[in-house]
């Protein structure tokens, strides 16, 4: 196990620096950051004098080295638009984009899990069809597109909830059923399978030979090893809803890291895009560390191996 842990650990801070790296090259070679920031009015003297300033006359593997250098010093830079230092801005606004998607995912398997395990008891019936069809809607759907949706029914023609902002539970409402409903069919599929393949084992037929009742059955017996992979897929479900927080926060008007990452992409905020990018994929990276190692905690076989 120690191994596996080492391993695992090892290869997610492999991909934290390829995150790192490519974030760092592309917003690069998205054109000449010293002419963004100085605007397409300034003479050539300010361009170079920026140039300089940023440290942007350097090569290219001198900027990444020393980028990265600060960055493991806790130094994120200074936002070229808010008067705050980037660190203290992902301070601020972070925690909303990880509240929002805690609440989604949690939304998600409250309604996939039932469902999910209400298909699988009756493989292939009209029930089971039903929530199929449900889930295949839920995951055709964009969710900026069901997020308009959802505001111009329950927000314009209703009147009955706020449609931007975060300030009360009421403002988390619409988002939250956006993200649940783009995550619960992959929660949904995997409960189906999982009890569909648990319910055919030997230990369950057992279990119904000893006239255990039902529910027991299904509940102790069935669920309770068909949830394993469903606990591992959540972290990582868990770091593709901040991931995608940038649409969502923009159409809801959420000021959390999404928001701020579509701000600074609009306003040539290098500093807050790259210190963003990196933020989200080092989220994205312990998620799915952490989602290794339930699996393997869960799953005694893997232990072995």
């Amino acid at each position: 196990m120690a191994r596996y842990v080492v391993r695992q650990l090892m290869l997610s801070l492999a991909v934290m620096v390829a995150v790192s790296i490519v974030g760092f090259v592309l917003l690069r070679a998205s054109g000449d950051l010293a002419l963004r920031i100085a605007g397409p009015e300034a003479l050539a003297d300010d361009v170079e004098r920026i140039r300089v300033a940023y440290g942007l006359d350097k090569s290219l593997i001198l900027q990444y080295l020393d980028w990265a250098w600060r960055v493991l010093h806790g130094d994120l830079g200074r936002s070229l638009f808010f008067p705050e230092e980037v660190s203290t801005l992902i301070a601020q606004r972070l925690p909303i984009t990880l509240g929002l998607g805690a609440l989604g995912l949690g939304a998600a398997i409250l309604i996939g899990l039932p469902l999910g395990t209400l298909s699988a008891l009756w493989p292939n019936g009209i029930l089971d069809r039903a929530v199929l069809a449900v889930a295949v809607l839920g995951q055709a759907m964009p969710p900026f597109w069901l997020g308009l949706l959802l505001i111009i029914f329950f927000g314009l023609t209703l009147n009955i909830l706020p449609v931007s902002g975060a300030e009360s539970w009421r403002h988390l409402v619409l988002p939250t059923l956006v993200l649940a409903i783009a995550t619960m069919p992959t929660i949904l599929r995997l409960t189906r399978s999982g009890m569909i393949d648990a319910l055919r084992a030997d230990y369950i037929r057992t279990a119904k030979a000893k006239g255990l009742n039902p529910f027991t059955v299904v509940v102790k017996h069935a669920l309770r090893n068909a949830l394993i992979p469903i606990v591992a897929i959540a972290a990582v479900q868990m770091g593709a809803l901040v991931g995608g927080s940038v649409v969502l926060e923009t159409v809801f008007g959420i000021q959390g890291l999404g928001y701020l990452s579509w701000e600074s992409i609009n306003r040539a905020d290098f500093p807050v895009v790259q210190a963003n990018v990196l933020v989200l994929g080092v989220i994205y990276c312990i998620l799915t560390f952490v989602s290794d190692l339930l699996h393997a905690f869960l799953d005694p076989r893997l232990r072995e191996q």
